[in-house]
Protein backbone atom coordinates (compact mmCIF):
# COMPACT_ATOMS: atom_id res chain seq x y z
CA UNK A 1 0.00 0.00 0.00
CA UNK A 2 1.35 3.55 -0.79
CA UNK A 3 2.52 5.15 2.23
CA UNK A 4 2.49 1.93 4.26
CA UNK A 5 6.05 1.01 5.80
CA UNK A 6 4.86 -1.32 8.84
CA UNK A 7 6.64 -4.44 6.54
CA UNK A 8 9.86 -2.08 6.42
CA UNK A 9 9.49 -1.90 10.64
CA UNK A 10 8.36 -5.51 11.38
CA UNK A 11 10.97 -6.63 8.82
CA UNK A 12 13.07 -6.05 12.41
CA UNK A 13 11.33 -7.94 14.57
CA UNK A 14 13.07 -10.29 16.61
CA UNK A 15 16.34 -9.36 15.56
CA UNK A 16 17.49 -7.05 18.09
CA UNK A 17 19.99 -8.88 20.04
CA UNK A 18 21.48 -10.74 17.04
CA UNK A 19 21.60 -6.98 15.54
CA UNK A 20 23.26 -5.23 18.16
CA UNK A 21 26.13 -8.08 19.22
CA UNK A 22 26.65 -9.20 15.31
CA UNK A 23 26.67 -5.37 13.50
CA UNK A 24 29.37 -3.03 13.60
CA UNK A 25 29.51 0.55 15.29
CA UNK A 26 30.45 3.15 12.77
CA UNK A 27 34.17 4.33 13.33
CA UNK A 28 35.40 7.52 14.77
CA UNK A 29 36.30 8.69 11.92
CA UNK A 30 32.65 9.16 10.81
CA UNK A 31 32.24 11.27 13.57
CA UNK A 32 35.56 13.42 12.97
CA UNK A 33 34.05 14.15 9.47
CA UNK A 34 30.57 14.73 10.35
CA UNK A 35 32.30 17.25 13.27
CA UNK A 36 34.28 18.40 10.30
CA UNK A 37 31.50 19.36 8.27
CA UNK A 38 28.98 20.85 10.94
CA UNK A 39 32.09 23.20 11.99
CA UNK A 40 31.95 21.83 15.87
CA UNK A 41 33.27 19.61 18.19
CA UNK A 42 31.34 19.36 19.77
CA UNK A 43 28.11 19.47 18.18
CA UNK A 44 25.24 20.70 20.06
CA UNK A 45 22.47 18.14 18.95
CA UNK A 46 22.53 15.21 16.79
CA UNK A 47 19.10 13.10 15.71
CA UNK A 48 19.93 9.42 14.32
CA UNK A 49 17.01 8.68 12.39
CA UNK A 50 16.30 5.00 11.58
CA UNK A 51 18.75 4.46 14.72
CA UNK A 52 17.91 0.57 15.37
CA UNK A 53 19.70 -0.26 18.64
CA UNK A 54 21.74 2.66 19.27
CA UNK A 55 25.02 1.32 17.21
CA UNK A 56 24.67 4.66 15.41
CA UNK A 57 23.74 6.58 18.19
CA UNK A 58 26.19 5.80 20.82
CA UNK A 59 29.21 6.48 18.93
CA UNK A 60 28.79 10.49 19.26
CA UNK A 61 30.03 9.83 23.18
CA UNK A 62 31.18 12.98 24.45
CA UNK A 63 31.66 14.28 20.51
CA UNK A 64 27.68 16.22 20.69
CA UNK A 65 25.64 17.68 23.70
CA UNK A 66 22.67 15.49 22.92
CA UNK A 67 21.98 12.56 21.07
CA UNK A 68 18.47 11.70 19.91
CA UNK A 69 17.46 8.09 18.15
CA UNK A 70 14.24 7.90 16.37
CA UNK A 71 13.33 4.59 15.74
CA UNK A 72 9.53 3.21 14.70
CA UNK A 73 10.49 -0.65 15.93
CA UNK A 74 9.84 -0.95 19.81
CA UNK A 75 12.10 -4.28 20.14
CA UNK A 76 15.12 -2.82 18.42
CA UNK A 77 14.58 1.08 20.58
CA UNK A 78 14.02 -1.04 23.77
CA UNK A 79 17.71 -2.53 22.98
CA UNK A 80 19.04 0.69 22.31
CA UNK A 81 17.65 2.19 25.08
CA UNK A 82 19.09 -0.56 27.21
CA UNK A 83 22.29 -0.32 25.78
CA UNK A 84 22.36 3.16 25.98
CA UNK A 85 21.18 3.26 30.13
CA UNK A 86 24.83 4.98 31.51
CA UNK A 87 25.00 7.17 28.81
CA UNK A 88 23.97 10.99 29.70
CA UNK A 89 22.57 13.15 26.58
CA UNK A 90 21.46 10.06 24.75
CA UNK A 91 17.72 9.62 24.61
CA UNK A 92 15.03 7.78 21.92
CA UNK A 93 11.81 8.00 20.82
CA UNK A 94 9.41 6.41 18.49
CA UNK A 95 9.05 8.10 15.08
CA UNK A 96 9.43 8.11 11.37
CA UNK A 97 11.87 9.25 8.60
CA UNK A 98 9.55 11.57 7.55
CA UNK A 99 7.79 12.60 10.84
CA UNK A 100 10.36 13.12 14.09
CA UNK A 101 8.63 14.89 16.26
CA UNK A 102 11.33 16.84 17.43
CA UNK A 103 11.75 20.63 16.81
CA UNK A 104 12.52 23.17 13.59
CA UNK A 105 16.01 23.74 13.33
CA UNK A 106 17.21 21.46 16.65
CA UNK A 107 20.20 19.48 15.69
CA UNK A 108 23.22 20.27 13.97
CA UNK A 109 23.99 16.78 12.66
CA UNK A 110 21.25 13.68 11.12
CA UNK A 111 22.04 10.84 10.28
CA UNK A 112 20.49 7.80 8.90
CA UNK A 113 23.14 4.67 9.51
CA UNK A 114 22.27 1.51 7.56
CA UNK A 115 18.76 2.84 7.35
CA UNK A 116 17.72 5.50 4.37
CA UNK A 117 17.01 2.71 1.93
CA UNK A 118 14.33 1.63 3.73
CA UNK A 119 12.84 5.26 3.87
CA UNK A 120 10.98 7.23 1.22
CA UNK A 121 14.05 9.92 0.04
CA UNK A 122 11.69 13.18 -0.23
CA UNK A 123 10.04 12.93 2.84
CA UNK A 124 13.36 12.31 4.66
CA UNK A 125 14.77 14.67 2.86
CA UNK A 126 12.26 17.24 3.88
CA UNK A 127 12.25 16.16 7.36
CA UNK A 128 16.00 16.46 7.54
CA UNK A 129 16.17 20.00 6.18
CA UNK A 130 13.49 20.85 8.71
CA UNK A 131 15.57 19.60 11.42
CA UNK A 132 18.63 21.20 10.53
CA UNK A 133 19.85 24.12 11.55
CA UNK A 134 21.78 26.71 9.00
CA UNK A 135 25.23 24.89 8.27
CA UNK A 136 24.17 21.80 9.35
CA UNK A 137 25.07 18.53 8.03
CA UNK A 138 22.77 15.20 7.01
CA UNK A 139 24.64 12.20 6.66
CA UNK A 140 23.55 8.88 5.47
CA UNK A 141 26.49 5.99 6.79
CA UNK A 142 26.31 2.33 4.77
CA UNK A 143 28.56 -0.31 5.48
CA UNK A 144 29.81 -2.82 2.75
CA UNK A 145 28.53 -6.27 3.09
CA UNK A 146 30.54 -8.49 3.91
CA UNK A 147 33.22 -7.42 5.65
CA UNK A 148 36.73 -8.29 4.53
CA UNK A 149 38.25 -10.86 6.12
CA UNK A 150 39.27 -13.78 4.07
CA UNK A 151 38.20 -13.88 -0.16
CA UNK A 152 36.65 -17.64 0.69
CA UNK A 153 34.36 -16.32 3.37
CA UNK A 154 33.54 -12.95 1.54
CA UNK A 155 32.60 -15.36 -1.51
CA UNK A 156 30.06 -17.79 -0.10
CA UNK A 157 29.06 -14.31 1.70
CA UNK A 158 28.19 -12.91 -1.44
CA UNK A 159 26.53 -15.66 -3.37
CA UNK A 160 24.44 -15.95 -0.02
CA UNK A 161 23.45 -12.24 -0.74
CA UNK A 162 22.69 -12.88 -4.58
CA UNK A 163 20.44 -16.10 -3.76
CA UNK A 164 18.46 -14.18 -1.23
CA UNK A 165 17.97 -10.85 -3.18
CA UNK A 166 16.72 -13.31 -5.88
CA UNK A 167 14.45 -15.40 -3.43
CA UNK A 168 13.27 -12.38 -1.96
CA UNK A 169 12.31 -10.22 -5.10
CA UNK A 170 10.04 -13.15 -6.32
CA UNK A 171 8.64 -14.06 -3.16
CA UNK A 172 4.65 -12.76 -2.62
CA UNK A 173 5.01 -13.10 0.87
CA UNK A 174 7.90 -10.00 1.47
CA UNK A 175 6.08 -6.47 1.16
CA UNK A 176 8.87 -4.27 2.33
CA UNK A 177 9.91 -1.34 0.45
CA UNK A 178 13.56 -0.33 -0.80
CA UNK A 179 15.42 2.19 -1.96
CA UNK A 180 18.42 1.82 -4.22
CA UNK A 181 21.90 2.79 -1.97
CA UNK A 182 23.50 3.61 -5.32
CA UNK A 183 21.37 6.32 -5.74
CA UNK A 184 22.01 7.70 -2.42
CA UNK A 185 24.28 10.29 -3.61
CA UNK A 186 22.30 10.96 -6.85
CA UNK A 187 19.13 11.70 -4.35
CA UNK A 188 21.04 13.96 -2.55
CA UNK A 189 21.60 15.91 -4.91
CA UNK A 190 18.69 16.39 -7.15
CA UNK A 191 16.60 17.40 -3.64
CA UNK A 192 17.74 20.45 -3.92
CA UNK A 193 17.68 20.94 -0.16
CA UNK A 194 21.76 20.98 0.68
CA UNK A 195 24.49 23.43 -0.44
CA UNK A 196 26.72 20.60 -0.41
CA UNK A 197 26.87 17.43 -1.32
CA UNK A 198 29.92 14.72 -1.31
CA UNK A 199 30.80 10.52 -1.01
CA UNK A 200 33.55 10.30 1.53
CA UNK A 201 34.76 6.56 1.68
CA UNK A 202 35.82 5.36 5.27
CA UNK A 203 37.09 2.46 7.11
CA UNK A 204 36.55 0.69 10.81
CA UNK A 205 38.20 -2.44 12.11
CA UNK A 206 37.00 -4.61 14.31
CA UNK A 207 37.42 -8.20 15.46
CA UNK A 208 35.18 -11.47 14.89
CA UNK A 209 35.34 -15.03 14.24
CA UNK A 210 32.71 -17.64 11.78
CA UNK A 211 29.89 -16.92 14.32
CA UNK A 212 30.12 -13.32 13.85
CA UNK A 213 30.19 -13.94 10.22
CA UNK A 214 26.78 -16.14 10.40
CA UNK A 215 25.11 -13.48 12.78
CA UNK A 216 25.82 -10.82 10.59
CA UNK A 217 23.86 -12.60 7.89
CA UNK A 218 21.29 -13.79 9.99
CA UNK A 219 20.78 -9.61 11.24
CA UNK A 220 20.15 -9.34 7.37
CA UNK A 221 16.27 -8.22 7.21
CA UNK A 222 15.53 -9.84 4.02
CA UNK A 223 17.52 -13.34 5.06
CA UNK A 224 15.42 -13.15 8.10
CA UNK A 225 12.85 -12.70 6.49
CA UNK A 226 12.81 -15.42 4.09
CA UNK A 227 13.85 -18.12 6.55
CA UNK A 228 10.58 -16.68 8.80
CA UNK A 229 8.68 -17.58 5.64
CA UNK A 230 10.27 -21.22 5.57
CA UNK A 231 13.28 -20.95 3.33
CA UNK A 232 16.03 -23.78 4.56
CA UNK A 233 19.10 -22.58 4.96
CA UNK A 234 20.36 -24.78 2.49
CA UNK A 235 18.27 -22.98 -0.53
CA UNK A 236 19.53 -19.95 0.80
CA UNK A 237 23.39 -20.30 1.08
CA UNK A 238 23.31 -19.81 4.44
CA UNK A 239 24.32 -23.45 5.45
CA UNK A 240 27.41 -22.89 3.30
CA UNK A 241 28.49 -19.80 4.34
CA UNK A 242 28.53 -21.35 7.84
CA UNK A 243 30.33 -24.34 6.64
CA UNK A 244 33.22 -22.27 4.75
CA UNK A 245 33.54 -19.64 7.58
CA UNK A 246 34.45 -22.36 10.41
CA UNK A 247 36.43 -24.11 7.59
CA UNK A 248 38.61 -20.80 7.27
CA UNK A 249 38.59 -19.25 10.60
CA UNK A 250 37.42 -22.46 13.38
CA UNK A 251 37.78 -21.30 16.16
CA UNK A 252 40.12 -17.99 15.71
CA UNK A 253 39.19 -14.65 15.77
CA UNK A 254 40.58 -12.22 13.12
CA UNK A 255 40.14 -8.56 11.95
CA UNK A 256 37.07 -7.43 10.34
CA UNK A 257 37.51 -4.43 8.01
CA UNK A 258 34.08 -2.65 7.59
CA UNK A 259 33.98 -0.11 4.56
CA UNK A 260 31.38 3.32 4.51
CA UNK A 261 30.66 4.79 2.47
CA UNK A 262 29.03 8.49 3.90
CA UNK A 263 27.06 10.28 1.58
CA UNK A 264 27.39 13.77 3.21
CA UNK A 265 24.54 17.00 2.55
CA UNK A 266 25.43 20.15 3.84
CA UNK A 267 22.76 22.52 4.26
CA UNK A 268 23.35 26.16 3.42
CA UNK A 269 24.44 28.50 6.39
CA UNK A 270 22.87 31.69 7.26
CA UNK A 271 23.48 34.85 4.78
CA UNK A 272 25.76 36.14 7.07
CA UNK A 273 27.68 33.03 7.83
CA UNK A 274 27.82 32.74 3.78
CA UNK A 275 31.50 32.95 2.14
Amino acid sequence: MPGDFSPNVERFNSLAERYNAARPSPPPAVVDLLCTYAGADPVGCVVDIGCGTGLSTRIWGDRARSVVGVEPNAEMRAKAEAASRDLRGVAYRDGSSGDTGLPDGVADVVTCSQSLHWMEPGPTFAEADRLLRPGGVFAAIDCDWPPVVDWRVEQAYEAMRRKAAELEAGHPGIRARRWPKDRHLANLRECGRFAFVREVLLHGVESGGADRVVNIALSQGGVAALLRLGVDEETLGLARLRRVAHEVLGGRSAPFVFCYRVRVGVKAPAARDAT
